[in-house]
């Protein structure tokens, strides 16, 4: 089964304090989504600002395969603005809903729950004026009683809408949950064939990605996520890691358009347009992911890498694993790096240059080329060889 990706990077990314991009680095990075495979883009939320609407207008010319999304309140000026900022692209897409759960129904609009299913659906029949492709967001669905889910997007389907998202908008819902919510919606919404289920959880809690695979094996067809996991407080679910668990787990019967090898390169790209810089031990992506500095776990790997990876580097793009030199290396790792720089030792050689190399390595904490090198010359071994 195709999972579609719907990446929210430009929309849900740029909500994050401190994250400011050019229209030109926006429309570079929609480019390279594009290049990915994402499905979706949601390109902005147009009626926020002048200069969110000019990005949008430029992506959707920019972008020739891909649907361009934008996010919209339940509000008629809101959606012709939506509209008109979508006018080039060549597929469209209007994203549009309100809050759902208690909380926002009561503390939010102060207002009785069939006013809000009215104005849900006001507001998916307008946009399909302008364009075929209409989702509906029910905001806070993770705390939203799923009797209630049912009856709105009960009435968005007879409305027009084509896509169903469930935000888990604060992070609280456990994955098993938040899987139920998507099964129930899936089991007792009439009209639920002639649309699609769309997950969008938050990572508040760590649950993030977790929390968006429960949901496809429950139903959903579509995941909303960030490049990198970033979003909104402590982020999206990850695209890299959704997309690489139902990849690496292809007994599940899930896939995407995807091309993984380009992960690497993209989140980098995100990376260095939007100034964050990506944690070193961030799951799929991140710089130590395939670095190993621990003997036992050098040594594992140089017999068979899967001792101690279970993803093939050019899967996602990225060269090869990374042997690094600290306190905690081996022998075998030692060997390793000389044999990488063309120099052959004898056994009795190695054992005298690693009570040397062990004396360097806790004053430095990671040793380089130039300073494995230089203990050879210290140690002044006439039977290295170099070849």
């Amino acid at each position: 089964m195709k999972i579609k990706i719907f990446d929210t990077s430009l929309r849900d990314g740029e909500q994050i304090p401190g994250f400011k991009l050019e229209d030109f680095n926006k429309v570079e990075i929609a480019r390279q989504l594009e290049k990915l495979g994402v499905d979706v883009i949601e390109a902005g939320f147009p009626i926020s600002s002048q200069g969110d609407f000019k990005s949008v207008v430029e992506i959707s010319h920019a972008v020739s395969t891909t649907i361009i999304c934008v996010l919209t309140r339940a509000m008629k000026k809101d959606i012709e603005i939506a509209a008109k900022a979508l006018e080039g692209a060549k597929q469209a897409r209007i994203h549009t809903g309100l809050g759902t759960s208690e909380c926002h129904i009561h503390y939010k609009f102060n207002r009785m729950p069939e006013k809000i299913i009215e104005q849900a659906v006001e507001s998916v029949k307008y946009a399909k004026r302008f364009v075929e492709e209409v989702e509906f967001y029910a905001e806070d669905a993770g705390r939203t009683k799923n009797e209630f889910l049912a009856l709105i997007f009960e009435a968005v389907i007879k409305a027009g809408a084509t896509i169903l998202n469930l935000p888990d908008t604060t992070g609280y819902c456990l994955p098993k949950v938040y899987g139920e919510k998507i099964r129930y919606i899936k089991e007792n919404v009439k009209g639920i064939e002639k649309a699609i289920i769309s997950t969008h959880c938050h990572n508040d809690l760590g649950l993030a990605t977790a929390n968006s695979l429960e949901g496809i094996i429950n139903g959903a067809q579509q995941v909303e996520c960030c490049l990198n996991g970033l979003g909104e407080r402590a982020g999206n679910t990850a695209l890299e890691e959704i997309v690489m668990i139902l990849k690496e787990h292809h007994n599940l019967g899930y896939e995407t358009n995807i091309k993984t090898e380009l992960l690497g390169k993209t989140s980098t790209f995100f990376s260095k347009y939007t100034g964050f810089t990506l944690q070193a031990n961030k799951a799929i992506v991140g710089s130590n992911v395939f670095a190993h500095s621990s003997g036992i776990h050098q040594n594992g790997l140089m017999k068979n890498r899967k001792t101690y990876e279970n993803i093939d580097t050019q899967k996602i793009g990225i060269k090869e694993t990374r042997i690094i030199l600290t306190p905690k290396s081996g022998k075998s790792a030692l060997i390793f790096r000389y044999k990488k720089l063309g120099y052959v030792l004898s056994n009795k050689n190695i054992y005298s240059l690693y009570s040397l190399y062990l004396k360097y390595a806790d004053k430095k904490k990671e040793i380089q080329d130039e300073d494995i090198k230089m203990m050879l010359k210290i140690a002044k071994f006439s039977t290295a060889i170099y070849v």
